[in-house]
């Protein structure tokens, strides 16, 4: 967003926080809010960003759990990934 995006957000969560108007001017500006929001000029960037963010967050959530499942045989088998072989069974000693 830019700086004068920001700031006018800023502004109207100041006011709707700090308004002692009522319930129904709250409703009205939240009104007003989401009918910005479903503008396609504010919300093709604001879903842009909600997927780059969820993206990065499911890529580091990869990252991390790897990161455990490491250090979890690392404790228990007492070596690292990448030194435990997998060996499969020859398919004639199969039932």
């Amino acid at each position: 967003m830019g700086t004068k995006t920001t700031l006018l957000v800023g502004l109207a969560v100041g006011y709707v926080l700090g308004t002692r108007a009522g319930r129904e001017r709250y409703e009205q500006i939240k009104e007003w809010g989401r009918k910005l929001r479903d503008t396609p000029i504010v919300a093709r960037p604001l879903d842009a960003a909600g997927e780059k963010t969820a993206n990065a967050i499911r890529n580091k959530g990869n990252q991390i759990s790897d990161a455990v499942a490491d250090s979890v045989k690392e404790k228990m088998f007492g070596v690292k990934s990448a030194e435990i072989v997998v060996v499969e069974r020859p398919d004639s000693l199969e039932r």
